[in-house]
């Protein structure tokens, strides 16, 4: 596994794992929040998916957005 510090990262490097996960034949994503979005036909969409969610959480004010 490719373990490295993100830009502005300190320390420790910490866990990290994917946010794209299978159940069965259907793909899910997660956010850091431990919402789950899904299900998805593959990862692809699943990928899709998380993007079209990051986004809209973009154009959230400041104060409304997940942390």
């Amino acid at each position: 596994m490719d373990i490295q510090h993100r830009d502005g990262e300190n320390g420790t490097v910490p866990f990290r794992s994917s946010r794209f996960f299978c159940v069965g034949s259907k793909w899910y994503f997660t956010t850091r929040e431990g919402f789950d979005s899904g299900p998805f036909a593959s990862r692809q969409r699943a990928e899709t998916g998380l993007k079209r969610f990051l986004s809209v959480v973009r154009l959230l004010p400041a104060e409304a957005q997940l942390h």
